[in-house]
């Protein structure tokens, strides 16, 4: 079976397809600047082709996801004969809330839940919920699931997910931590375990999926018992442009001092703090990397915070689980940040951590980092939320 995976955001939208039988990416791309000018990449994987990009017009997601149709079945450089030949369309759904503990065939019913978690996820689940409309009209045959974020997390104990609110305000609203990245995390973990030939059930594992957005998962016997993103992705890591975890008071005197209202402060939490609210010069780390090479002072410190803080949840989720056999570098930092893993693993040393430095100088592709006598395991280990949700659909839809 071929599957069509679509990640939607506010103004992109990645895609790939994948033969869920050899398991194999047939194509893969982005479209870019949707509501702007839009922007279609797109790779034939299976010619091994060059991208091909193609300014075009992309006034919805429904015009970027047709531009998408349009390249897969292109004569010339398309991988399918016909839309026929796409037996599912695998969504990535940021926020399921407590409704979803696991994927499912998207019906009216099921949307509507996802709406309802609108407001859970505000940056996210209304893209993803117009990337779905936008399927289900220009392929109305084609059956549709969701992949939540959420659900993997939905094995936290009690104990983990509840603030210390009052309780009814869980009762009412589910304020509570829910935890995202999901699909990379359980992924990533799993992965972990064979690579080091262990029972997946029997192993004690810390996911570190670091990037714009980051966050970290400790996975014990195969299930999530903690992660550091809650009832929103804002809690946790210092991220890109999000704040991470902050002392509600801070809000409230930041709010005063700048006359700002609820929405104004959450608005900048989100898309104004971070790395680049650290810096003011980029929330991008390649960028704060070159500035920090040249002794910026404002670079070395957003870099800085954001390793103490991954340092510091590790540290955690060790307490947690009581040990701990295996840590994974994933996401765009995780994956390519050789520096990055270098630092955050020099602070594991008391644990017998020891780093390969010659495995450590690997970007974007799977191997182990540490020393055959380290006594953890460190694993930098590439993501592949498309292949997760592309078998997760299957397993729904055959």
């Amino acid at each position: 079976m071929n599957v069509l995976v679509i990640n939607c955001g506010s103004s992109s939208l990645k895609y790939q397809v994948i033969n869920s039988d050899t398991e194999e990416v047939l194509a893969k791309g982005l479209c870019e600047r949707i509501g702007i000018d839009g922007r279609l990449v797109y790779q034939n994987k299976k010619a091994d082709g060059e991208k091909e990009v193609t300014e075009a017009p992309m006034p919805t997601h429904k015009q970027a996801i047709q531009m998408v149709l349009d390249a897969i079945v292109n004569p010339k450089t398309g991988v399918l004969k016909d839309l026929s030949e796409i037996g599912a369309v695998g969504h990535r759904v940021v926020h399921g809330g407590e409704k979803f503990a696991s994927s499912t065939i998207l019906t009216e019913e099921v949307l509507q839940a996802v709406e309802e978690c609108n407001d859970l996820a505000p940056l996210h689940n209304p893209a993803n919920l117009i990337g779905i409309r936008a399927c289900q009209e220009l392929m109305p045959n084609v059956p549709m699931v969701g992949v939540f974020d959420t659900a993997f997390h939905q094995t936290m104990p009690e104990k983990a997910y509840l603030y210390g609110i009052d309780y009814d305000y869980y009762e009412k609203y589910k304020v509570r931590k829910y935890g995202f990245h999901g699909t990379s995390h359980s992924y990533v973990s799993k992965r972990a375990a064979e690579m080091v030939g262990k029972p997946y059930d029997q192993i004690k594992t810390i996911v570190c999926h670091l990037g714009n957005g980051s966050s970290v998962c400790a996975i014990e016997n195969g299930k999530s018992v903690d992660t550091s993103m809650g009832l929103t992705p804002l809690e946790g890591l210092v991220m890109g442009t999000r704040s991470g975890d902050i002392d509600p008071g801070a809000m409230e005197y930041l709010a005063k001092k700048e006359n700002l209202n609820l929405e104004q402060m959450v608005e900048i939490l989100n898309k104004k703090s971070g790395m680049e609210g650290l810096s003011h010069i980029s929330s991008d780390v390649r960028d704060l990397r070159a500035a920090a090479q040249k002794g910026d002072p404002a670079g070395i410190r957003a870099l800085e915070v954001f390793r103490y803080h991954v340092i510091k949840y590790i540290g955690a989720y060790i307490a947690v689980m009581n040990g701990v056999d295996v840590i994974c570098f994933t996401g765009g930092i995780g994956e390519n940040g050789v520096n990055t893993r270098q630092k955050i693993c020099k602070h594991l040393e008391y644990l017998g951590v020891k780093i390969d430095e010659e495995a450590n100088k690997v970007c974007g592709e799977e191997r182990i980092i540490s020393t055959p006598d380290s006594k953890v395991t460190v694993i930098c280990l590439p993501t592949n939320e498309e292949l997760a949700i592309a078998r997760e659909t299957v397993a729904l839809v055959k």
